[in-house]
């Protein structure tokens, strides 16, 4: 997963659902849409997933305490008597992005007006936007920063030249999380070992079709490649906000689905960087570069190997898109099922003109490992366990945050 986003410049169309699904979105979906815009500015993707957390938490919490829908059991706000759902949701959304995203002020202030303005002024919008300040207010209590300072300890003898760029976010998985106890809860065991023959056929497999020049990855698999090159939040919120789209749904609902979907991701990157640190597996350009010290007779050196697309600092082990994507699409199966759905679509910069389009999540979900795999950046190993651990953190967030009342 790359951490340099490219999304100041990067605009994905919006995913959208064929046929039943496509309705007008609510005052929750389209603050998100706007929030998802400005989190995307951030230059790493860790902190603009948090960021989005931040903000889709704040904003359940400040509707359902003017709904009182649901039971809550992170916030406690008395909602004055008919307080403006739609003024709620624009403070709670501007006070979080105003503290977590300050270089943004100009943009933030203005989607806020924007949102305001069709409000006549009374008593509701007052204590709409009162609500959504204490809403906000409340959840940011638990931001805890960058977690720990930075320690990253180079991996080198005495003397040698490594490189001087350091590594993205090492100390990411010790943030505290929402729906995990801790970073380390779904730590998955250790990446298969250098004589192993998984490792053999993984290594093997990623140097034929991962390669920048390889002649047996398809032009069908270079373009999904690519097309998942981009990162979240961008590649995600279309169509969490797709699925709330569907008719029949009320606010309430589509805040507290975008709230689990939000929480469930920044988990899963908790996670995901907890893992990476603490097995540190190399990725496919340096172990595909010195193939011949792995201890594997299986594994033939390429000296001037290259990956498809410039791999990402951190970590191989395990697959961060993957996971991310398994955590989302596993909240939003809660909702869609595992079966065949109306058609969704999502279009990304980093493949201009593809348009990729599912009927069924689990599709969607599955199709950002494979990508890695061709983009020469992920074994196939680290997806299937990264696509695992999201399962497993999505299931957690349904678990705690989607109970039947």
């Amino acid at each position: 997963m790359h951490l340099k986003h490219l999304v100041a410049t990067l605009v994905l169309a919006v995913a959208t659902l064929t046929g039943a699904l496509c309705v007008e979105a609510d005052v929750v979906t389209d603050a998100n849409a706007r929030a998802a815009d400005v989190a995307s500015r951030h230059p790493g993707t860790p902190p603009a997933v948090r960021i989005m957390a931040f903000v889709q938490v704040s904003v359940f919490e400040a509707v359902n305490a003017i709904t009182a829908r649901y039971p809550s059991t992170r916030v406690k706000i008395a909602a004055p008597p008919g307080a403006s759902v739609d003024a709620a949701v624009a403070a709670a959304t501007r006070t979080v992005l105003l503290k977590l995203m300050p270089t943004q002020q100009a943009a933030i202030e203005a989607d806020y007006q924007a949102a305001l303005k069709p409000m006549p002024d009374s008593a509701a919008k007052t204590g709409g936007i009162a609500v959504g300040e204490q809403a906000a207010a409340a959840c940011l209590t638990r931001e805890d920063g960058m977690g720990h300072p930075d320690t990253y300890r180079p991996h080198t003898a005495a003397g040698v030249y490594v490189p001087t760029l350091l590594p993205a976010v090492p100390n990411w998985g010790k943030r505290t999380p929402w729906v995990m106890a801790s970073g380390d809860q779904f730590r998955p065991g250790p990446p298969p070992g250098l004589t192993s023959a998984t490792w053999a056929r993984d290594y093997n497999e990623i140097k034929t079709i991962g390669g920048k020049n390889s002649t047996q990855r398809s032009p069908e698999q270079t373009a999904i490649a690519k097309f998942w090159e981009a990162t979240a939040p961008a590649v995600y919120w279309p169509v969490a906000r797709s699925v709330a789209s569907m008719p029949g749904r009320d606010v309430t609902e589509n805040a507290r689905l975008l709230a689990t979907a939000a929480m469930a991701m920044d988990d899963a990157l908790v996670a995901v960087f907890d893992a990476k640190y603490t097995y540190h597996l190399w990725r496919p350009v340096t172990a595909i570069r010195n193939g011949d010290v792995d201890g594997n007779d299986a594994t033939a050196r390429d000296p001037s190997w290259t990956p498809l697309i410039d791999t990402p600092m951190h970590p191989e082990y395990p697959c961060a898109h993957c996971i991310v994507s398994a955590s989302a699409g596993t909240v939003l199966q809660a909702f869609f099922g595992t079966g065949t759905v109306p058609e969704f679509s999502l279009s990304t910069p980093t493949a201009p003109g593809v348009v990729h389009k599912w009927t069924r999540i689990e599709d969607y979900m599955q199709e950002p490992s494979n990508a890695r795999i061709w983009a020469g950046i992920h074994y196939r190993f680290s997806t299937v366990i990264g696509a695992d651990m999201g399962r497993r953190i999505g299931e957690q967030a349904v678990k705690e945050h989607l109970r039947p009342l």
